[in-house]
C-alpha cells in the first residue's frame, strides 16, 4: 500500500536507510534524499557513500526502506546507525528501539520516525565517493504527525558539542565522534567525509 502523504514528510532532513542481505539487517544514516516525480510511479533518489557497508548490501539487493527521523530522535540512534560500522558488528543487535518489517521483508523504524517508505532500485549513477540510487516507491505509510528533524536542528539540539566530551572532530563540518578509536572506514554521518578528515 502506498500513502502519498508519506512523501510530504521529506524535508532537508536525516533518514535511516535499511536493507538486508543473506539474512543480515543493516542500516545507515543518510541526508541526501529527494522525490523526483510527482505522479505514479513515484521515483526518488538517494545518495549513499561507497565506503559505507550498507552501500555494498544495497548494490547487491537493490531494495531498501527509508525511515524519516523526527526531532525526538535521540543521539544514541545517530551514534549507532551513523557512527558505528556494520561490517563486523550487527547494528541492530541489542537495539532497544521499535522496528517492524514492511512487505519487502526489510526493517523500518516505528519509533522516532514520522513515515517510512520502501523502494526498489531501478538505476545507479556513479559520483566518485557516492552512488546515487534511483528507486521506485513500492510501499509507504505515515506513522506520526511529528516534525521531521533537519540537519540544522540536529546540529543545534541533538549532537553533543565538542565541549561536551573530547573526541574526533570532522574538519569539514564539525561533527564529533566520541569514541576512543576512530574506525578506518568511518564516514561522517552528516557531511560524508571519510576518516582522514577527522582530527583529535
Amino acid at each position: 500500500m502506498i500513502k502519498q502523504e508519506a512523501l510530504f514528510k521529506i524535508s532537508y532532513g536525516l533518514y535511516v536507510l535499511s536493507t538486508k542481505e543473506n539474512g543480515k539487517d543493516n542500516a545507515c544514516i543518510v541526508d541526501a534524499f529527494s522525490q523526483v516525480t510527482s505522479t505514479e510511479p513515484f521515483m526518488c533518489v538517494v545518495n549513499v557513500n561507497k565506503q559505507n557497508f550498507t552501500h555494498d548490501m544495497l548494490t547487491n539487493t537493490k531494495k531498501f526502506n527509508l525511515s524519516v527521523l523526527t526531532k525526538d530522535a535521540p543521539f544514541e540512534l545517530f551514534e549507532r546507525f551513523g557512527l558505528q560500522s556494520g561490517r563486523e558488528k550487527n547494528k541492530f543487535e541489542g537495539y532497544g528501539g521499535k522496528v517492524s518489517r514492511s512487505g519487502n521483508g526489510l526493517l523500518y523504524f516505528t519509533e522516532n520516525t514520522n513515515a517510512f517508505m520502501s523502494f526498489d532500485v531501478t538505476g545507479t549513477s556513479d559520483f566518485g565517493t557516492h552512488t546515487m540510487f534511483t528507486a521506485k516507491l513500492t510501499e509507504s505509510d505515515v506513522l506520526s504527525s511529528d516534525e521531521s528533524v533537519t540537519y540544522s536542528y540536529y546540529r543545534e539540539f541533538i549532537k553533543p558539542g565538542p565541549q561536551a566530551k573530547a573526541g574526533w572532530v570532522c574538519s569539514v563540518c564539525g561533527y564529533v565522534y566520541e569514541g576512543e578509536v576512530l574506525p578506518e572506514d568511518y564516514i561522517c554521518p552528516l557531511c560524508k567525509a571519510g576518516a582522514a578528515a577527522f582530527v583529535r
